[in-house]
């Protein structure tokens, strides 16, 4: 042990994940004798504060040519901190910064370390932690062949459930987010079972909400559910028949825009109503901001569909948070949680009382965000957000990993990929880290397989529709994808699976990503796979244990996950040769492409 400070290990400060306000902390710095120190600082603030110089005492000698310096401090409010030190030695003013993996070196040209703080009555109900998510399209994920009712008579109705999405943007029949393929929530019901049988205790449904696209991110009434899917009874029932399965039903939440077609803003008058684009003395029209009224409506990422919201608009706010608004209207109907689309793209003040309203009508609800980049320190709205300290999401969706994860699968180098899980872990407070929505393909990104078998990713719509993987691709990317979903299922947090990832599912981005499930036609041996690889899940070293990095090395990364009496063995070999590594006196061998998931 010779680093001069190391934020992963308690010999130099005494808890290596974030604390809770008012928990005290010791740091010790371990300076060579030739360093000549004679006085030490840690150097400390918080994001709303000055710096705070706390004076470092010698404690002890160490293996006789070290010293080791301690200071003690106690954060007092949930923030975030930053650190670095500072001492007097060989006759002028040293400073220590973070240099790479949370170690530091004597230079000036590193970084401060982060210090997460949060707020001590933070929590997420433990019954999440151990489970597994599946994300479901709705459109796209059973056709119960219920008649439907009240359907606009504007929808393209697909005929063929294993046809490609329709990808050209021709505003007309059978074009892009026009084309209806059918999937309902009664078809999710019939496949309770089937879901069940994967191992998966949540189903994070895409939106259900009445809207005029497949997609239904255009909002067009929050309180209705979409004809092309049923009715609230069904939505009703569907939470009902899962919970006898142990399974919690999430909504998606997106409140950051409407639908320029929908109730609120009305531009084709679909609806009788005045709406913000038909008259300024709409009732909705402060939920819009209008540069000139009305055909210049600020919208989402300038797409002219889809309005943006006045989220600090009261009314706005009263609608969607208040006793009857739309978030405790569907927790009451059977919702379990939501997750909040572009939750980077809220302010603060509409986030928290988003967080009070979920929290009081159901206090283990749990309240996932959309956010890509690491949430403990993500600056958004000219300043650093404030997502995960206790007041507001409960965690995220887990981007870094499933970055961290396609880039050492694809070559990568094992020892960046410890560095963003433990990053990750050292970031996020623990009631965060346990709730995250660990992903490795969605309805924003390309199918994993088609990542992993090498599918060319910079192509346009038109060159994305003819890519199909070749045998050779196909294969390696199955081994690849199970060591992926090894990686996923087994880290801090809970994978999210992604509907038809488990049955080996082609495709690029939106839409080829949105295809209807292939039922009668799965991969057998990779869906027996994922359908191990959940009762596996399943183990209370997974529900919320100790992360501890055993071995990483070129293509081979293997770690440690322990709680109570229950200690799992995970290691990961993505290269063509057999690898090995020590652990407990025991010589492990890992097989080329291939994973070990050990009681130990």
């Amino acid at each position: 042990m010779n680093e001069v400070f190391d934020n992963r290990s308690t010999f130099y400060i005494s808890q290596t994940v974030p604390v809770k306000a008012g928990d005290g902390l010791r740091f010790s710095l371990l300076l060579h004798d030739g360093c000549n120190c004679c006085d030490a600082w840690l150097k400390i603030r918080s994001d709303s504060e000055q710096y705070l110089w706390v004076p470092m005492v010698w404690q002890e000698k160490v293996n006789d040519e070290f010293n080791r310096w301690v200071a003690y401090f106690t954060p007092t409010k949930a923030d975030l901190y930053w650190y670095s030190f500072e001492f007097e030695g060989n006759w002028r003013r040293n400073v220590i910064t973070q240099v790479g993996d949370g170690k530091g070196d004597i230079t000036d040209k590193g970084k401060e370390w982060q210090l997460t703080v949060y707020d001590p009555d933070f929590e997420v109900n433990e019954k999440y932690f151990g489970g597994l998510i599946y994300q479901i399209f709705p459109d796209r994920f059973c056709n119960s062949g219920t008649p439907k009712e009240n359907v606009p008579t504007d929808r393209y109705i697909v005929e063929d459930w294993y046809s490609q999405p329709a990808w050209r943007q021709n505003n007309g029949v059978n074009s892009l987010c026009n084309d209806y393929y059918g999937g309902d929530l009664q078809g999710v019901i019939e496949k309770l079972p089937y879901i069940a049988d994967l191992g998966v205790s949540i189903i994070y449904l895409n939106p259900i909400f009445e809207a005029h696209s497949n997609h239904r991110y255009n909002t067009a009434d929050y309180m209705k559910i979409d004809a092309s899917l049923g009715t609230e009874e069904d939505f009703i029932r569907l939470c009902s028949e899962a919970k006898k399965y142990g399974i919690d039903i999430v909504l998606d939440g997106v409140f950051s825009h409407t639908g320029d077609d929908s109730r609120y803003y009305n531009k084709y008058r679909r609806y009788e109503e005045d709406g913000a684009y038909n008259s300024q003395n709409s009732k909705w029209s402060s939920w819009f901001k209008f540069d000139r009224w009305p055909d210049k409506c600020s919208c989402w990422w300038g797409v002219p569909s889809l309005p943006e919201t006045v989220e600090e608009d009261e009314s706005f706010t009263e609608f969607i948070c208040g006793e009857n608004g739309v978030l405790r209207h569907w927790l009451r109907l059977g919702a379990s949680g939501w997750r909040l689309d572009v939750a980077d793209e809220l302010p603060d003040c509409f986030l928290d009382k988003v967080r009070t309203a979920i929290k009081t009508e159901k206090p283990d609800a749990l309240l996932l965000g959309e956010v890509w980049e690491d949430a403990s320190n993500k600056i958004s709205y000219g300043g650093r957000r404030r997502f995960l300290l206790g007041k507001q999401l409960d965690s995220v969706m887990n981007y870094p990993f499933r970055n961290g994860i396609i880039d050492f699968l694809l070559g990568g180098d094992a020892k960046r990929l410890k560095d963003v899980i433990e990053t990750i872990i050292c970031n996020y407070p623990p009631p965060a880290l346990n709730s995250m929505m660990n992903h490795i393909g969605t309805h924003d990104t390309e199918r994993i397989l088609s990542v992993l078998g090498g599918a060319p990713l910079s192509l346009n719509r038109e060159g994305q529709s003819s890519v199909q993987l070749g045998c050779e691709q196909i294969k390696q990317g199955k081994a690849l994808l199970k060591l992926a979903a090894v990686l996923q299922y087994t880290l801090p947090g809970i994978p999210s699976l992604y509907y038809g990832d488990e049955a080996g599912c082609e495709g690029l981005r939106d839409p080829f990503n949105r295809m209807g499930y292939p039922w009668g036609k799965e991969d057998k041996n990779l869906l027996a796979f994922y359908k191990k690889l959940g009762k596996t899940r399943h183990n209370e070293a997974f529900a919320g244990g100790s992360f501890t990095t055993l071995y990483a090395e070129d293509g081979v990364i293997a770690y440690l996950r322990e709680k109570n009496k229950s200690r799992i063995l995970v290691a990961v070999n993505r290269t063509e040769k057999e690898a090995s590594f020590e652990f407990e006196g025991k010589q492990w061998q890992i097989q080329p492409l291939n994973y070990l998931i050990e009681k130990i």
